[in-house]
């Protein structure tokens, strides 16, 4: 198995987690600060991170890290190539209905899958705790959570495999969130989309109903 270097790591911690302090990451990583920041400028060299300031309520602005262009091409689209070429072939053969067919089957066989899988969870929250397990296995980086202030599950997606092909036909992304809604059997709203120039996709899930409730955590 391959053993992440430092640098990796850090790659990974800004894309799941967005820009940090040098500071930060040291924390994180079990390092000093200095050597963080020398990992970071090495990064930086390799066009992979860039730098800015961030004004803080109290004192100077704080340097934060983030992922460059080109770091957030280290986490690939997966056969994004092939899979845009496919999608114009569809168009070209069996028009945008045919698309939608395409795509909604798609969706159907996903469906089954994941009922399968969320087969034995219990609650609400063993259920998005499963999803996201399956979801960062298809390469989404995906992320549960509970957060008390909303009163609400979160998933949260940190990279998007089949972001190429989201971005060329967005029904992909309407039948994604369906898709969520079904087999969670919740109330899911997409809070950050990727497509949209967001860092991550980010979905906000609460009960369907008030029978629910005892089931959220």
């Amino acid at each position: 198995m391959h053993r992440q270097t430092s640098g990796e790591r850090i790659l990974y911690l800004l894309k799941t987690r967005g820009p940090q302090t040098a500071a930060t990451l040291a924390g994180e990583l079990d390092m000093t600060s200095m050597g963080a920041r020398q990992h970071l400028q090495k990064l930086e060299s390799a066009g992979q991170v860039c730098r800015f300031e961030r004004a803080e309520q109290v004192g100077r602005p704080r340097q934060y890290w983030q992922l460059s262009e080109a770091g957030q091409a280290g986490f690939p689209d997966r056969h994004a190539d092939l899979s845009l070429a496919l999608i114009e072939n569809v168009r070209e053969l069996f028009g945008d209905e045919g698309l939608d067919r395409l795509i909604d089957q798609r969706e159907k066989s996903t469906e089954r899958s994941y009922r399968e899988q969320l087969g034995t969870c219990r609650t609400l929250g063993e259920r998005v705790e499963k999803l996201a397990e399956l979801r960062s296995e298809e390469g989404y980086m995906a992320e549960a959570s509970y957060d008390a202030d909303e009163d609400c599950w979160l998933l949260n997606e940190n990279h998007c495999p089949i972001c190429a092909a989201a971005n060329q036909c967005q029904s992909f992304c309407r039948t994604e969130l369906e898709l969520f809604r079904q087999v969670l059997h919740a109330d899911v709203e997409r809070a950050e989309h990727i497509v949209m120039g967001a860092r991550r996709c980010s979905y906000r899930i609460r009960p369907a109903h008030r029978e629910d409730q005892l089931s959220l955590l």
